[in-house]
């Protein structure tokens, strides 16, 4: 079987090493010449754990192709994946132009029958847009050739992308003809000899769904750390409550972290989407509203801490950061709480001095020489007045406090995910800050 994935952003790369990875033939294309030269030699436009080990190997292998051109990649394909980028316009609403241009192309340049999949996250009702564009471009070349559209949202978590893909809790698919289920099934039929579960819908309610599911976990989050505030106020534990509420069924364990806020190339954009199409809709999104201000303003919470705990005087002071990536595991630095704390620290003529694992090369053309990098956590430390733990990365769960308490002008911690225990701060001596918690 032949596919072919326009597009390799972190959607588009993944699923066409995962769909390679199993046989199919893939070709991924992108406009961008220099980013199709680096893929064939290996390297990688993003971090994400395993895949430039399995890109290298599917590409050994011939299964795995990249190009910059899509007239010949969609040739003798059965399936073409949109996976362009749906950045949000200034109002919150997605910007098909990049979805609508690719599917003009293909109808432009299809020779054969094909299936037209939206694997980009895109509003209730794009797949008409599409529909339109490829039979518009069709019927400028006088063309009667076949197609179907379809709609396959992506539900991967960045930094366990090919896990997801690979053994999904679900795939979601959207088509409103018989021959395009058939193709789509036949295409995922490696996946769920598991028994991972295939859903078939209508396309809006496929489209719908990469959204809600989104909004909710956007809503969990939010919600704990509202919760999490208010434990600190009532003298509550946040983390007690956390336990006490997750072991019920209903709710879960997941997703109800008190933190600093999320970020990331998902949830930002698609709660705003969802808000802006209800309101094109006449509707509005009162719990979205909620959760997207209750996270707006528990990115600022941590800073709030430090000027408290400084007397709101930061002038000249340093500031140790460990964490700039939204979450572990990946480099994606798209509304990442770091981004506001940092703007914050150096608003208040502050200097910030990070160290993350694997995002400092995102952070630097980001913020440029704004802030000073350290390539060892501890470097950071030299002189700095106090530390900010932004993102749990796993090595900064059990450091060497000996080696922080030399280097550190004083015991002061700032904690943004709760990752170290307030009792043991306190019995090292630290001015210990945290989620949730009140320590003082």
């Amino acid at each position: 079987m032949k596919v072919a994935v326009i597009g390799t952003g972190y959607v588009g790369l993944v699923t066409g090493t995962c769909f390679s990875a199993v046989g199919v033939e893939v070709t991924c294309v992108d406009i961008d010449q220099k980013k199709i030269e680096n893929l064939k030699k290996g390297i990688l436009p993003i971090y994400e754990p395993g895949l430039e080990e399995m890109v290298r190997g599917n590409s050994d292998k011939k299964r795995l192709h990249f190009s910059t051109s899509l007239k010949e990649s969609i040739q003798g394909a059965e399936v073409v994946f949109i996976a362009v980028g749906t950045p949000p316009d200034e109002d919150g609403s997605a910007d098909l132009k990049y979805v609508l241009g690719v599917a003009a192309s293909i109808g432009e340049h299809m020779i054969n029958p094909l299936v037209v999949v939206t694997k980009s996250t895109v509003p209730v009702g794009t797949s008409i847009k599409v529909k339109k564009a490829v039979q518009d471009a069709l019927d400028k070349r006088s063309s009667k050739l076949e197609f179907y559209v379809a709609s396959n949202p992506e539900f991967l978590k960045e930094g366990a992308a090919i896990e997801d893909f690979m053994k999904p809790d679900r795939i979601v698919v959207g088509t409103d003809r018989a021959e395009a289920e058939q193709i789509m099934r036949k295409l995922y039929k490696p996946f769920l000899m598991n028994g991972h579960p295939i859903i078939f819908m209508d396309i809006p309610s496929a489209e719908m769904t990469k959204y809600a599911a989104n909004a909710m976990l956007a809503t969990k989050i939010s919600f704990m750390n509202d919760v999490a505030n208010l434990c600190e106020i009532m003298g509550a534990d946040v983390n007690m409550v956390r336990k006490g509420i997750g072991s019920d069924g209903r709710i879960g364990p997941k997703f109800i972290y008190p933190g600093v806020g999320y970020g990331g190339s998902c949830f930002p954009k698609d709660v705003k989407a969802l808000i802006k199409t209800a309101k094109e809709n006449k509707y509005t999104m009162r719990i979205l509203n909620a959760v997207e201000e209750v996270n707006d303003s528990q990115k600022e919470v941590l800073f709030n801490k430090v000027r408290t705990h400084f007397n709101n005087d930061l002038k000249g002071k340093t500031f140790a950061l460990w964490g700039l990536s939204f979450k572990p595991k990946t480099d994606d630095m798209r509304e990442a709480p770091s981004l506001v704390i940092i703007e914050k620290l150096l608003k208040a003529g502050a200097s910030v001095v990070a160290y993350d694992p694997v995002a400092m090369h995102e952070a630097q053309r980001i913020l440029g020489d704004t802030i000073s990098y350290c390539t060892d956590m501890y470097d950071t430390l030299n002189k700095a007045d106090a530390l900010l733990v932004v993102t749990e990365w796993p090595e900064f769960r059990v450091p060497d406090f000996d080696e922080v308490n030399k280097r550190l002008n004083k015991k002061v911690l700032f904690d943004g995910r709760n990752i170290f225990d307030a009792n043991d701060m306190k019995k090292l001596g630290y001015d210990y800050y945290c989620i949730g918690i009140n320590t003082k």
